[in-house]
């Protein structure tokens, strides 16, 4: 059995004694889990148990479980404890966690938790909240172990034993000058496999990667899963160095970012609390709702247009439904692809044009396809070779459409700053229903009547 499974059993199993009423087993079974499970644990939970098992948490655990919990479940944990117990939970956190999480407590309780940490911790954290939270800078730590070019690999070892441990996820000593510039990486192997009198400077690795403080997070995590790092510098203008970047902050924002494009689909929050009010939850769901309401009436103009044509050719109305679901999904495989490229940065000004020659090449042979289907069925169902004519015909402009929409939508929406994830299905989908119920009803107009 793998770890993960092994985790979801545990969760499920404290479930289940947490239903039977059981709370000292509960309390126990906590204990083992770590805080990313026990954070899970508590958004699966119904308000009034998750109240109680929250009670059972480890205070030192308090700062790392509401870490991995969403804005929600956070937020109303946090109304339950008080100032003490706030600054307590942000006092066991690593510096770039604590950054993190003063960003969700009110402004009182973050003067109080500055006030708790010695000068240097203060300084660091003061360091990493200059920057913007989605950036390279607002994701680091500033626990860095720096080394000297010009000491040997004898006067490194000497200072490793010396200082005792390294910070986590360390697989490489940043090398600066004494002005703090970055210089390069020292590699633990290469400590352990060179010559104890070699110079760093002679071993270190100068081509290391190394990322601007101001990067993007999103290019942050691509430069990690490029170049398969476990840890980077990271350097402000200057190329002075700030920080460093770890595997498992990086982790963190692929997680995120994948929820946020799920989530947005459906024009959800990724931290919605799936046990959330009802009043708040129909709240937020109603604004997008309302907006679907509105492209839906703009489509439903389209067809009034043609109530005529409808009320003589009965077939066009029940053939409607057929020529927009065809766009729609069409239109939804090239949104979809276009959406995924366009946060892995394969799409540009520099390829665009290519892949909407594909795309639409694509969309004229499914449409003819299709269309012959489709046409073949309807001359069957109405014996109207004409009628046949007008869906075919249909059929392939609307997925001519729908691929032209499924390029240009995301794209407009990226250059204005919008997530093609969040708005784009909406934009598609009438583009398809509006177009696919014109050009049904505009040929059926012109050919049948």
């Amino acid at each position: 059995m793998s770890e993960r499974e092994q985790s979801s059993g545990a969760v499920a199993l404290l479930r289940e004694r947490l239903a039977s009423g059981r709370l000292l087993p509960v309390r126990r079974a906590l204990h083992a889990l770590n805080p990313a499970e026990i954070a899970n644990l508590l958004e699966s939970l119904p308000p009034r148990q998750r109240k109680v098992v929250w009670e059972m948490v480890s205070p030192e655990d308090d700062g790392e479980v509401l870490l991995h919990l969403g804005d929600d479940v956070r937020t109303a944990l946090m109304r339950q404890m008080d100032v003490h117990e706030l600054v307590a939970a942000a006092e066991e956190l690593d510096i770039d966690d604590l950054a993190d999480f003063v960003e969700h407590l009110p402004e009182t309780v973050t003067q109080q938790v500055l006030k708790a940490l010695d000068a240097d911790d203060r300084a660091r954290l003061e360091a990493v909240l200059a920057y913007e939270p989605d950036t390279a800078g607002g994701l680091m730590n500033t626990d860095t172990v720096t080394v000297r070019p010009d000491v040997t690999l004898d006067v490194v070892q000497r200072y490793l034993r010396l200082r005792g441990e390294l910070p986590a996820h360390t697989d490489a000593l940043f090398v600066v000058d004494r002005y703090s510039h970055y210089l390069g990486a020292l590699p633990l192997d290469r400590i352990l496999t060179r010559g104890a009198d070699e110079l760093v400077s002679g071993v270190m690795a100068r081509e290391r990667d190394v990322l601007k403080a101001s990067l993007s997070e999103e290019r942050v995590a691509k430069q990690f899963e490029d170049a398969d790092l476990v840890s980077a510098a990271v350097v402000d203008d200057r190329n002075v160095l700030v920080g460093r970047i770890t595997i498992d902050d990086v982790v963190d924002v692929i997680r995120r970012d994948a929820e946020h494009k799920l989530m947005s689909l459906a024009g959800l929050d990724e931290d919605e609390d799936i046990f959330a009010p009802v009043r708040g939850a129909a709240r937020r769901r109603a604004v997008w709702l309302g907006i679907n309401l509105l492209t839906a009436f703009f489509a439903s103009s389209v067809v009034d247009l043609f109530q005529g044509s409808i009320s003589k050719v009965v077939a066009l109305a029940v053939l409607m439904p057929v020529v927009a679901s065809m766009g729609g999904i069409g239109g939804s495989q090239t949104l979809t692809l276009m959406i995924r490229s366009l946060a892995l940065g394969q799409i540009g000004s520099h390829n665009w044009r290519f892949l909407l020659r594909k795309e639409l090449a694509v969309a004229l042979i499914n449409g003819v396809l299709w269309a012959l289907v489709v046409g073949a069925v309807s001359w069957w169902w109405f014996a109207s070779p004409m009628l046949a004519l007008v869906v075919g015909l249909a059929i392939v402009i609307n997925q001519t459409i729908a691929a032209l929409a499924g390029i240009f939508v995301p794209l407009t929406l990226h250059k204005f700053g919008v997530d093609p994830a969040l708005a784009g299905s909406v934009i598609l989908t009438t583009f398809t229903d509006v177009c696919g119920f014109f050009s049904l009803l505009a040929l059926g107009t012109l050919i049948l009547l």
